[in-house]
């Protein structure tokens, strides 16, 4: 019962890996308010948690909605543990191809979000004598190919503003790290597309099968892994760490798919094999 006594925020609540997290907090002991736009989704989290979950209507892109979702966790009793979670797949155009008011809403969604989040949330857990965040950012932030280019650079903003917001809130005695996803079983690519639902589900299938062969760990990540790290990193275990962020990818970022598939040709191989 790491959270006992501890009152959380976690925003994208209702699916995917904020909803392992919210689930995994109220296990742990934590009362939790989940910040969504998906009511639905929300109500039937909060049924099935005996009453440690409750729900606030809230779209992360609106400063107001983020404002009064922190300032209800307040007037709940408290706020002790943020999770900016919330996020969808955004633009997927590329950078000569992307349309302005798409690059601003995928922005708005992934990376203000979380300022703002964090701006809203920062009185409140001072007020309480300190406090911990942590905010999704992704193995997008650290190259190209593994996600659109304009959320790419909203999660590699990710990472940089949590360096900033764990040096800015240390005086309140504020921690703020980042996880990191690898191919992980949700659907926040597929979701928002205009497909039939058998055909978001094959897509969704598709996408666990090349996870399940893009990284050393021959397995698809799940929300519940995201979730062990995100609970890890918001309690008092890693009391002694801010500022950085944590990898849970599978090993997917080790290197080349030569440096752990004995099938793949190394360069070297590659060039032997031209003399």
């Amino acid at each position: 019962m790491r959270f006992d006594g501890k009152r959380a925020v976690v925003t994208g609540g209702a699916s995917g890996i904020g909803r392992a997290t919210a689930l995994r907090l109220a296990e742990e002991g934590a009362q939790v308010l989940v910040g969504d736009i998906d009511a639905a989704g929300a109500a039937e989290l909060a049924d099935a948690s005996d009453g440690r979950i409750a729900f606030k209507r809230c779209d992360v892109t609106r400063a107001d909605d983020l404002e009064a979702l922190m300032n209800q966790a307040d007037v709940d009793g408290g706020l002790d543990l943020l999770f900016n979670n919330a996020g969808a797949g955004g633009a997927r155009e590329g950078i000569d191809a992307v349309e302005p008011g798409e690059w601003d809403r995928t922005m708005a969604l992934l990376l203000t979000s979380v300022a703002l989040g964090t701006r809203y949330a920062a009185p409140p857990m001072a007020r309480r004598g300190g406090g911990a965040i942590v905010n999704t950012a992704s193995v997008a932030a650290l190259a190209s190919g593994f996600a659109p280019t304009a959320y790419s650079v909203a999660k590699a903003g990710v990472l940089h503003l949590t360096k900033l917001s764990a040096a800015d809130l240390a005086r309140h005695g504020i921690r703020v790290n980042a996880v990191l996803p690898g191919f992980i079983t949700t659907n926040i690519f597929t979701r928002h597309l205009e497909i039939a639902e058998e055909a978001r589900a094959q897509a969704d299938g598709m996408i666990a099968a090349v996870a399940a062969k893009a990284q050393p760990i021959a397995r698809a990540g799940s929300p519940e892994d995201i979730a062990a790290a995100v609970c890890f990193l918001l309690s008092d275990d890693s009391s002694f760490i801010t500022g950085t962020s944590l990898l849970v990818d599978g090993g997917m970022t080790v290197g080349s798919r030569a440096s752990w598939d004995p099938t793949s040709p190394t360069l070297f191989e590659a060039l032997d094999a031209f003399k």
